[in-house]
């Protein structure tokens, strides 16, 4: 039973948005991720997606994505990107899910999971940065990154409830990096520590395929794990790094 993640699969099953636009790397990504997938993937493992899975504006429109991955071996654990504007209370999702026969998909808001070697939390983060964001409108950074923050405690809270007594560690999942290249989100990484986490993995960040998997910042080891990084084939979690 082992522990997989991969992030960004920007999947397009119904609506038109052509990922090669981005580079050769993408052409045909999405056959790339179901044969790799089923290459390295069992069905006693679990698969975390943190976030940018599919294109889609509504669950209706998402379905075919959906399942899609409920097809893939494994047990799968989405978070949230800041494309996933499919995104409902987990109580639509869930009954979403029910209702077309979805029964592989759990969703990562507000809580945690035991996946045998490890336990897996996290939120989707944000950069708080105006240059790094591309909106519309006025958004209030201060209280986007508030709300993230909350998110983040009560998730390592469950995590802290789900690790207690078994030596698991506990590993944090965003979709936004929470520290890269010289931007550092106080708040999110302050909340890592006063936790004492050191293992984070994220996604987001495509196109920079020369920089190492893995970085350490102030004591956290952080692993990039978006799609394209990864060549489209989920990254596996080997008990014995930790």
């Amino acid at each position: 039973m082992s522990l997989f993640s991969i992030a960004d699969l920007h999947l397009s099953g119904a609506v038109e948005k052509p990922m090669d636009v981005f580079g050769n790397r993408w052409k045909n990504h999405t056959e790339k991720i179901v044969s790799r997938w089923r290459a390295v993937v069992s069905e006693d493992d679990t698969v975390v997606i943190p976030g940018d899975i599919s294109w889609a504006m509504t669950l209706k429109e998402a379905l075919c994505d959906f399942k899609l991955i409920d097809s893939l071996p494994g047990k799968k654990i989405l978070g949230k990107g800041n494309h996933d504007f499919w995104w409902e209370t987990v109580t639509k999702m869930n009954r979403f899910f029910d209702e077309n026969g979805i029964g592989t998909i759990s969703f990562l808001f507000n809580n945690a999971y035991d996946t045998g070697d490890f336990i897996v939390c996290g939120t989707r983060g944000w950069y708080v940065e105006e240059k790094l964001q591309n909106t519309v409108g006025d958004v209030d950074y201060t209280k986007i990154v508030m709300r993230e923050a909350a998110r983040l405690e009560m998730s390592l809270k469950e995590a802290e409830k789900l690790a207690e007594g078994s030596g698991k560690p506990i590993l944090v999942y965003f979709h936004f990096p929470p520290a890269f290249n010289g931007f550092v989100c106080r708040e999110l990484i302050d909340i890592l520590k006063e936790h004492g986490i050191r293992y984070v993995y994220y996604g987001h960040i495509h196109g920079m395929y020369n920089i190492p998997r893995s970085t350490e910042f102030e004591g956290i080891r952080m692993t990039i794990v978006s799609a394209d990084f990864l060549n489209f084939t989920p990254h596996i979690t080997a008990p014995y790094e930790y």
